[in-house]
């Protein structure tokens, strides 16, 4: 099988990125990622890039060429997927364009309901009975990608912000790889 090189962008603790990372490490995951991107010096997740050996690059997003730079650093590896992995930048709609079809992510409700921020607060708040995760593509509209896979679970009474978050989250780290999968072992 010829893996797909693979970028993952992150923000914060890197909890997907090492769920993607120990998949990949598989022969028959259908990617290799072999670059790690964040937006954030002390983003958590760069201690899985170092960890696993993977070269990581942070971008000060205020910097107007950022993106330009990050456009060369995915061409220079031959990037033919990018995973945003809890990365909380929004892209350029010219970054967009660039990978057209080839930029996923993963968003901790069951779009398209609560897209954007505070999503475990809104849940609670409107009494929903289920939750859950969705990967999706990324297009311009925030969170209104094609939909490539949701996965699901209940809500119980006992459910507050937190526990939610870590129901969350252990379905994502299967829901991504999942997801990768059918992308590339389907077709």
């Amino acid at each position: 099988m010829v893996k797909k090189n693979t970028c993952v962008f992150i923000s914060g603790a890197g909890s997907n990125l090492e769920a993607l990372i120990k998949n990949s490490r598989s022969y028959n995951f259908p990617i290799n990622i072999k670059l790690i991107i964040s937006n954030n010096k002390k983003a958590k997740g760069i201690i899985f890039a170092k960890k696993y050996l993977i070269p990581y690059k942070i971008f000060n997003m205020k910097n107007y060429l950022a993106e330009t730079n990050i456009l060369k650093e995915l061409t220079v590896r031959k990037i033919s997927l990018i995973c945003l992995a809890g990365y909380m930048k929004i892209l350029s709609k010219e970054f967009l364009k660039n990978y057209k079809g080839k930029i996923i992510n993963i968003h901790p409700s069951l779009l398209p309901k609560y897209k954007g921020l505070n999503t475990f607060k809104r849940i609670l708040k409107n009494d929903e009975k289920i939750a859950g995760c969705t990967v999706h593509y990324v297009s311009q509209d925030l969170d209104s990608g094609k939909v490539i896979l949701k996965k699901t679970f209940k809500i119980s009474k006992s459910d507050d912000e937190k526990s939610l978050k870590k129901k969350t989250q252990n379905l994502e780290y299967k829901a991504f790889s999942e997801a990768i999968r059918k992308i590339y072992l389907s077709n």
